[in-house]
């Protein structure tokens, strides 16, 4: 696997446990963050390359930093 797609789905994976913590359904979530359901589908499973105002929706959904988001990447 190349280092850019691996940094994908590392993230992806990250984003996925921190919802699924959260008891989020990802449809729950995106709409939480003002995002497609599809869109954090395709985060999720490391499909997509999110831009970093994305990455601060994100964290910020979860009520965590950036850096805790960003945290075993």
């Amino acid at each position: 696997m190349k280092e850019k797609q691996k940094v994908l789905v590392q993230f992806g994976a990250r984003v996925r446990a921190l919802r699924q913590s959260t008891g989020l359904s990802q449809e729950a979530f995106a709409a939480q963050c003002g995002l497609d359901r599809t869109y954090i589908s395709g985060i999720e499973r490391g499909v997509r390359n999110v831009s970093l105002a994305n990455i601060k929706i994100l964290a910020e959904a979860l009520d965590i930093t950036l850096s805790e988001l960003m945290q075993g990447l």
